[in-house]
């Protein structure tokens, strides 16, 4: 322990910096996209739209039986095949390291918002529903305007939750050599050996964001009296 040397991170930091970035743009990104496709794929589970709904429900029972690191793997390495075959030409079509990066997750994480808002959607009183039909609210009010965002400041918790989870996946996109903030770190470490320092101070950055995020999940908690639930 006499030999660490930190003043290394310092020097380091504007990389490290950089990685931790798009680590959060990547959450940032995955999770809006998540939750909008995630709303809509709970909703159209909650109408059981013909058809679409067992679609709707195999995709996310098969979204959520498999790794994300997998998933990662897929598309990087067989969507472009598809595409090609699609295009007509047969040769790949290149997405990208970013682009998957950004799509993969967002797909991913829809599975999981989805199943939030799903079961928060069963959890809304039969009474409202009852109520917006006697105001004669639309049913694209009665959700817009009333069930919905029930249903967002209940299940707060468990999307915060699951949003730490997704911070911390962003890790995985190592597998494609793209620079968030433990790729950067790995990469520094290769060039200057200093692997102790820098993984610490990654562990350090994990720990105090998660933390501060779990404790917004526990006030959460406490304010709207609910249990959370996890991957």
């Amino acid at each position: 322990m006499n030999s660490l040397d930190f003043s290394i991170v310092l020097q380091a930091w504007p990389y490290l910096w950089s990685g931790l970035l798009f680590s959060l743009a990547l959450t940032a990104v995955a999770f809006v996209v998540g939750m909008i496709l995630g709303t809509c794929l709970a909703l159209l589970q909650h109408f059981e739209v013909p058809v679409i709904g067992k679609v709707v429900r195999g995709y996310i029972a098969l979204i959520r039986s498999i790794p994300l690191i997998l998933v990662l793997f897929w598309f990087f390495f067989l969507v472009p095949i598809v595409l090609g075959h699609l295009s007509g030409n047969g040769r790949p079509i290149p997405i990208g390291a970013t682009w998957t990066a950004f799509i993969t997750f967002g797909l991913f994480e829809a599975a999981y918002y989805s199943e939030i808002i799903r079961v928060g959607l069963r959890a809304v009183n039969r009474g409202q529903f009852e109520a917006c039909q006697a105001l004669a609210l639309s049913t694209f009010e009665t959700y817009r305007s009333v069930i919905l965002p029930q249903v967002l400041r209940v299940a707060s918790p468990i999307i915060l939750s699951q949003t730490i989870i997704l911070f911390q996946d962003t890790s995985l996109v190592y597998v494609l050599s793209l620079t968030d903030l433990l790729g950067a770190a790995s990469k520094l470490a290769q060039l200057n050996g200093r692997l102790v320092e820098m993984y610490l101070v990654v562990v350090v950055v994990y720990l105090a964001i998660s933390s501060a995020a779990s404790q917004g999940v526990a006030l959460l908690r406490k304010r709207y009296a609910i249990a959370g639930v996890r991957r």
